[in-house]
C-alpha cells in the first residue's frame, strides 16, 4: 500500500509537530502552504526541523494548483479558529476531492454554531466523496475521555468540565478570538456582548452563520451528540481574564497593561430532555510565570468521578490526535463528520496506511 500523502495548510507553531509526526508515522508531506512571506519559498524543514525534505512552503493562494499537482489523500488545516474563516479553504480542498482534518476549534462540532457553512461544506464533501472533521486536544480531553469515564457510571445527573490553556502556544488567531490585549471596554463590545443573546437570537445567528461560539459551545454539542442527548436550552457567558501586573505577549508582540484582558473565560450550560446538564468552561489567556494548563472534568451521578490533568502538553497532544485520526477520516463516510461519530481515537503503532480499510 502507498504511503498516505498529506498537504499541510498553515505552517505556524503547531505545524512544527504535525509534519514531524506525519513522517514518523510512515506518511509523507507532499506540499505545504502559508500566508507568511517569511516562510514562503523555504523548505518545510525550517518549521519541523531535521533534514531538508525537498518540499517548499508555497503561497496559500496557490492551494488549488498544489492539490492538483500533488494529489494528496488529506490536508491538515492549522490556521483559524472559526469555520467562517476556513470556508474558502475547505471548499477548495473538498472540491479537489481531498479529505480535510483541522484544528479549527469550531469545526469540532460546527453544526450547532454555524449551520450555513456546515451545510455548505457537508454537501460539497458528500458530493465529492470526501470527509472533513475537526479535532485535536478537545477530541480526547474534552470529549472521549469524558465518555470513557461515563462508561463506568450507573446514573449521570451532570457533566461539568473546565480547561485552561495559554493562548501564547497557539498563534495570533486564537489569541485574538479570546480578546487578549483588549481593554475591558473593547472586550465588552467585541467579545462579551455578542455572547449575551437569547435562545431565539442564537438560533437565528447559527442559521445564518453569524454566531460567535466559544470553544465549549461546540464541545457541549459534541458531548450531546456522543451521548445521544437532546438539548432543550443552551447559553454561554464570556468574561475577561486580567492580570495584576503588565504581562508581555510574544504572540501579539505587545505588553498587555495590568487590568486589560489577557484572555477570557467562557462558560456554556445546556439542559437536555434526558435531564443531564452539561456545563463546560474554557479559560484561554496569556499566562504569567505562575500559571499552567489544567483540565478538570467531573461526571456527577452514581458514583461521582473527577479526573484532573495538570500541565498537559496541549500543542503536542493536539498534533498527535490530528495525525492519529488521519486513517479515521479517510475511512469515514463522506461529509462534515464530527469525531463523535468516528469511534474512540487510537494510538497508531504502525504506519498510518496500514489502518486504511
Amino acid at each position: 500500500m502507498e504511503k498516505i500523502k498529506v498537504v499541510q495548510v498553515g505552517c505556524g507553531k503547531m505545524a512544527k509537530y504535525a509534519m514531524r509526526y506525519v513522517f514518523e508515522k510512515g506518511a509523507i508531506v507532499v506540499g505545504a502552504v502559508d500566508v507568511n512571506p517569511n516562510v514562503i519559498g523555504q523548505d518545510i524543514s525550517i518549521i519541523m526541523g531535521g533534514e531538508n525534505r525537498g518540499v517548499a512552503i508555497q503561497n496559500a493562494n496557490d492551494l488549488g494548483a498544489i492539490l492538483d499537482a500533488t494529489k494528496p489523500d488529506i490536508c491538515i488545516v492549522m490556521t483559524m479558529s472559526l469555520v467562517n474563516d476556513l470556508r474558502d479553504v475547505l471548499k477548495t480542498i473538498v472540491t479537489h476531492k481531498v479529505n480535510a482534518i483541522t484544528t479549527c476549534e469550531e469545526a469540532f462540532y460546527s453544526e450547532n454554531s454555524n449551520k450555513l457553512v456546515f451545510d455548505e461544506i457537508d454537501g460539497l464533501a458528500k458530493a465529492n466523496g470526501v470527509t472533513v472533521t475537526g479535532c485535536g486536544y478537545q477530541d480526547i480531553f474534552w470529549g472521549n475521555l469524558i465518555s470513557t469515564i461515563a462508561g463506568s457510571t450507573h446514573n449521570i445527573t451532570k457533566i461539568k468540565g473546565s480547561s485552561s490553556y495559554n493562548v501564547e502556544d497557539y498563534g495570533i488567531a486564537l489569541a485574538q478570538v479570546h480578546g487578549s490585549g483588549l481593554t475591558l471596554a473593547e472586550f465588552d463590545e467585541k467579545v462579551a456582548k455578542p455572547s449575551q443573546l437569547s435562545a431565539e437570537e442564537i438560533k437565528k445567528m447559527v442559521d445564518n452563520g453569524t454566531f460567535a461560539p466559544s470553544y465549549m459551545w461546540n464541545t457541549v454539542g459534541w458531548l450531546a451528540d456522543k451521548f445521544n442527548l437532546h438539548i432543550t436550552s443552551m447559553n454561554q457567558k464570556c468574561v475577561p481574564m486580567t492580570n495584576a501586573k503588565d504581562i508581555h505577549s510574544t504572540t501579539l508582540n505587545m505588553d498587555i497593561p495590568a487590568g486589560n484582558a489577557t484572555g477570557m473565560s467562557a462558560v456554556v450550560v445546556a439542559q437536555t430532555e434526558e435531564g443531564i446538564e452539561l456545563e463546560a468552561e474554557c479559560i484561554g489567556k496569556v499566562y504569567d510565570e505562575t500559571e499552567f494548563d489544567k483540565n478538570e472534568w467531573t461526571v456527577f451521578g452514581e458514583p461521582d468521578t473527577t479526573v484532573v490533568v495538570n500541565k498537559p502538553k496541549t500543542v503536542e497532544l493536539t498534533c498527535a490526535d490530528i495525525v492519529n485520526r488521519i486513517p479515521d477520516v479517510i475511512n469515514s463516510k463522506s461529509g462534515f463528520i464530527p469525531t463523535s461519530r468516528m469511534g474512540a481515537p487510537r494510538y497508531r503503532l504502525h504506519a498510518l496506511d496500514t489502518y486504511l480499510k
